[in-house]
C-alpha cells in the first residue's frame, strides 16, 4: 500500500490550528505543540530553542529532555548543532548526532542517549528566530516529508514569536532577537538626523490565514494568481509605450524567469499539499529562499534575492486581491521610510509633514529619489544592506544623514544621545532663522547674494523660510523625472508661473531640461540608450538641440509663464559657443511665434550658460560676451577637471574640491566675469558648506546658490567674515607654488583664528 506522504504534515497542521485557537497561556501552548510534533513524527524528543537579542539560543519548550532545563539550557549562536543551524539558516539531518564536529553536550538536558537528530531553523522573512529539533535513540535519517512537516511547523511558531506572545516568557532584561537592536553603516546622502518609526515602502504582507481547508482549492488559487502574475510581467515587457531597456528590462526578465521556474512552483505546491494556504506557502518558500540566499557570497546571486522578494510580494498581493496600499493610511507622525529602492514620484506620495527620514538599501547620492529628498529637506542614508529584512513596520529607528548610519530598535541611551543631537540642531536652526532679518553682508560690509536651488513645487515655501535672495538654479528636469509621461506644455507653464509668483519679484534662473546621462526618463526612448560614459554623453543641451521639439515646448511654456516679468534661462552642459547660438535661435523663433498671436511676453529675457565642461575655460572672454550671465556647475566641473566620477564611492574622498588646482580654475572664472562685467553665480555642493562657501567669496564670487537648509549656516559664517583679509590670504596662497599644507587645513586655521563659525 502506497503511503500518503502528505498525511502526516496535514494532521499535524490541523492539530496546530486547534491549539492556536484554544485560550492557552504561552508556555502551555508551546509545551503542547512540542508534544504533538513528537507524537506525529514518532520522535522521542522535540525541543524548541528561541534566539534572544544577546545571540543566545534558549530552550523554551521540550518533551523528552529534562523539563527542568527549560529556560535554563542555553547555546551561543554558532555553538553546537542548534547554534550551527541558527547561524546557517539550514536544516541538519543526522543519523548519529554525537559524531558531528559541532555537537555540544549539555549535561542538564540529558540528551546524550539520543542519536538521530533533525533540526530546522525557525524563519520569518528569511530571518532566524529560533530552532526546532526532533531526536530519536535509534540511528536513522529522517524522510523528506518529515523535514517538510517540521519546517512548516516552524513557520507557524515564527508567527507566534513575531506576534509577541512568546516574548512574555522572557526573563527580565532578556529580549528576544526580534527586538534586538541593529546598526547599519553606509553612505550619508543628505545631512540631518531623524528619529521616528519604520514605514516599509513596500510592506511585507503579514499572512494570518495559515491552514487550508481544501488543498485542491488552494492549488487552483495559486495557479490562477501565478497566471495573472505572468501575464502582467509579459504585458510590461511587451508594452511599446514605455522604454523598458537596460536595467528596467533586466529586472523584469528576472521576474519572468522566477515566475516560470518549475522548481519554485513545485515547492509552493508541496507546501499547499502539506496543509498550508496558498499565501502561507508563498511566505514559507520565500522565507526559506531568502535565508539560503543571504548566506551566498556571489554578489550577483545576492542581488537576485531582492528580485525574488519583490516577485513573491507581487504574488501575495495577487492571492489576497490587494492593490497598491494607500500610502497616507495609518502613517505615523514621525515616519522614516525604509526601502530597497524607490522612485522619486513615490516619495512625493508621502505626506511631507510626517516624514522624518529616508533609508535605502541601494541608491546613490545623485539618484533621483535622493535629489527629491534633498529638496524636501529630509535626512537620507543609503547603501544600508539588509536593513529591509531586519525591519518591521513600527520599529523605532534613527537615521543619521551626517555619519551615514542607521540604528534600528536603538538602546535607550543611544536614542537619548540622538534626541539631544536633534534638539541641538533645532536650536541652531532657530539661530539661523533669526539671521534671516539681517543683511547678507560680510563683516567688512560686502554684500553677497545667497540664493537657493529648487526644482519642484514642494521647494517653493522654503524660499521665504530660508530667507533666500532668489532661486539661483531651478532644475526643470525634476518635473519630468517624477512624472510617468512627458509633462504637457500647460503643466510646465503652470509650474513656472507658480515659481515666479512665489518669488514675488526675486530673481529666478530656470535651467533648461537636463536629461540624459544618468537622468533616464523611462517614457523617453531616446534617453534610455546605453552609453559607456553617460556623464560625457548625449545629455542636457546636446540632447535638446538634437530633439528641438522638447526645447521649443519648454521655452514656449517659460515665455508664457513669465509674461510681464523678467525671465532668466540657463543652458546646461555647454561645450562650445555654437550651442548657445543654436539655442538663442530657437528662443527667438518662439518669441516671434507668441508675438504673432499677441501673447503677453516677458519684460526682459536674459540667456545664460552653465560652466561645467572644461573646454569653456579656454573661451571664457568670448563666452562672457555671448551671454547675459554664467553659472558654475561645481559638481560636474570638478568631476571633469579631476577625471573622477562623482558617483564612484571609491573616489569620493580621493580629491579635494578645495585643492589649489581647482580653486585656481574657479578664480579664473570669477576674474573673467569681473573684467567682462558679466554676473557669475556658483550653484553646487561647494556653495552649501560654510568652509567652501568662504573660499568662494575669497575668490571673488558674490552670488552663490545652495540647498535651502544650507543658507543659515553659510550666512552665519558670512556675517563674521573679514573678506578683505581672506582675499589677500587666498591671493598669497594661490599665486605662488602650491601650498605646503592642504588648502582646506589653511582655510580652517584662518577661520579658527578669527572665530568664524564653520
Amino acid at each position: 500500500m502506497i503511503r500518503d506522504m502528505a498525511a502526516g504534515p496535514r494532521v499535524l497542521l490541523k492539530r496546530l490550528r486547534e491549539l492556536m485557537a484554544e485560550p492557552l497561556e504561552p508556555q502551555e501552548r508551546l509545551d503542547r505543540i512540542v508534544r504533538d510534533i513528537a507524537a506525529n513524527m514518532v520522535a522521542e524528543v522535540c525541543s524548541l530553542y528561541v534566539l534572544r537579542a544577546d545571540s543566545v539560543l534558549e530552550l523554551y519548550a521540550t518533551v523528552g529532555l529534562n523539563p527542568n532545563a527549560v529556560h535554563l539550557a542555553q547555546l551561543r549562536l554558532g555553538q553546537g548543532l542548534v547554534g550551527t543551524i541558527a547561524a546557517s539558516a539550514r536544516a541538519l539531518n543526522l543519523s548519529n548526532a554525537q559524531e558531528h564536529p559541532a555537537f555540544a553536550y549539555l549535561p542538564e538536558t540529558g540528551e546524550e542517549i539520543y542519536h538521530s537528530f533533525l533540526g530546522v531553523p525557525v524563519l520569518r522573512a528569511g530571518r532566524t528566530l529560533g530552532v526546532l529539533v526532533v531526536q530519536n535513540k535509534t540511528m536513522r535519517h529522517y524522510r523528506d516529508d518529515e523535514i517538510e512537516a517540521l519546517e512548516t511547523t516552524a513557520m507557524v511558531i515564527a508567527e507566534m514569536i513575531a506576534s509577541g506572545d512568546i516574548g512574555r516568557l522572557s526573563r527580565p532584561g532578556l529580549e528576544l532577537d526580534l527586538s534586538r537592536p541593529a546598526s547599519f553603516t553606509g553612505i550619508a546622502f543628505n545631512e540631518g538626523v531623524g528619529l521616528g518609526h519604520v514605514v516599509l515602502h513596500e510592506p511585507r504582507i503579514v499572512v494570518t490565514n495559515l491552514f487550508n481547508e481544501d488543498s485542491d482549492e488552494e492549488l487552483r488559487r495559486l495557479e490562477d494568481s501565478l497566471g495573472s502574475l505572468r501575464l502582467s510581467i509579459d504585458d510590461m515587457l511587451e508594452r511599446r509605450d514605455v522604454a523598458f531597456e537596460g536595467e528596467h528590462r533586466e529586472v523584469l526578465e528576472a521576474y519572468r524567469m522566477f515566475a516560470n521556474d518549475r522548481g519554485w512552483v513545485r515547492r509552493l505546491e508541496e507546501a499547499i499539499r502539506n496543509g498550508l494556504t496558498a499565501e502561507a506557502a508563498v511566505e514559507k518558500v520565500q522565507s526559506d529562499m531568502r535565508a539560503r540566499m543571504m548566506h551566498m557570497t556571489d554578489p550577483y546571486l545576492r542581488e537576485r534575492m531582492s528580485d525574488f522578494d519583490d516577485l513573491a510580494n507581487r504574488l501575495l498581493r495577487q492571492l489576497l486581491g490587494r492593490g497598491p496600499e494607500t500610502i497616507a493610511e495609518s502613517l505615523p507622525k514621525d515616519a522614516i521610510i525604509v526601502a530597497r529602492s524607490m522612485g522619486a514620484a513615490e516619495l512625493l506620495d508621502y505626506p511631507r509633514d510626517r516624514l522624518r527620514g529616508l533609508v535605502l538599501e541601494d541608491g546613490a547620492p545623485t539618484s533621483h529619489v535622493v535629489i527629491v529628498a534633498r529638496a524636501m529637506g529630509i535626512p537620507v542614508a543609503g547603501q544600508m544592506k539588509g536593513v529591509v529584512s531586519m525591519s518591521e513596520n513600527g520599529d523605532p529607528i534613527i537615521v543619521d544623514g551626517v555619519e551615514g548610519a542607521v540604528h534600528l530598535r536603538p538602546q535607550p541611551d543611544l536614542e537619548a544621545a540622538y534626541a539631544e543631537k536633534v534638539r541641538f540642531r533645532a536650536r541652531r536652526q532657530e539661530l539661523y532663522r533669526e539671521l534671516r532679518k539681517k543683511p547678507s553682508e560680510t563683516k567688512d560690509g560686502v554684500k553677497v547674494d545667497l540664493l537657493m536651488n529648487a526644482g519642484l513645487a514642494v521647494d517653493l515655501p522654503q524660499l521665504a523660510e530660508a530667507g533666500a535672495a532668489g532661486i539661483g538654479l531651478f532644475r526643470t528636469e525634476l518635473q519630468f523625472m517624477v512624472a510617468s509621461t512627458f509633462p504637457r506644455a500647460e503643466a510646465q507653464e503652470k509650474l513656472y508661473r507658480d515659481v515666479l509668483d512665489t518669488a514675488r519679484g526675486r530673481p529666478v534662473t530656470f535651467r533648461t531640461i537636463d536629461i540624459g546621462g544618468d537622468k533616464v526618463l523611462p517614457y523617453f526612448k531616446g534617453s534610455a540608450q546605453e552609453e559607456e560614459n553617460p556623464a560625457l554623453g548625449w545629455r542636457a543641451i546636446r540632447l535638446t538641440l538634437d530633439r528641438p521639439g522638447l526645447l521649443r515646448t519648454q521655452i514656449r511654456a517659460l515665455l508664457k509663464a513669465a509674461g510681464g516679468r523678467e525671465l532668466k534661462v540657463m543652458l546646461p552642459m555647454v561645450t562650445e559657443l555654437g550651442e548657445i547660438a543654436q539655442a538663442r535661435e530657437i528662443i527667438d523663433r518662439e518669441v516671434r511665434h507668441l508675438s504673432r498671436f499677441a501673447h503677453h511676453l516677458p519684460t526682459s529675457l536674459k540667456l545664460g550658460a552653465m560652466i561645467e565642461v572644461p573646454s569653456l575655460l579656454w573661451q571664457l572672454d568670448e563666452l562672457m560676451q555671448a551671454v547675459d550671465f554664467v553659472s558654475v556647475g561645481s559638481n560636474d566641473l570638478f568631476q571633469f577637471v579631476m577625471a573622477a566620477d562623482r558617483g564612484n564611492t571609491q573616489l569620493a574622498d580621493r580629491f579635494d574640491t578645495l585643492s589649489v588646482p581647482f580653486l585656481r580654475v574657479l578664480k579664473q572664472i570669477a576674474d573673467a566675469g569681473l573684467r567682462n562685467h558679466t554676473p557669475v553665480t556658483l550653484c553646487g555642493e561647494l556653495a552649501g558648506k560654510p568652509i567652501s562657501a568662504m573660499a568662494l567669496l575669497g575668490l571673488g564670487y558674490r552670488s552663490i546658490s545652495m540647498s535651502p537648509a544650507s543658507i543659515g549656516p553659510v550666512k552665519a559664517m558670512l556675517t563674521e567674515l573679514p573678506l578683505g583679509e581672506l582675499t589677500a590670504f587666498l591671493d598669497d596662497n594661490l599665486a605662488g607654488p602650491a601650498a605646503r599644507l592642504p588648502m582646506r587645513a589653511l582655510l580652517q586655521a584662518f577661520a579658527d583664528d578669527r572665530s568664524i563659525p564653520l
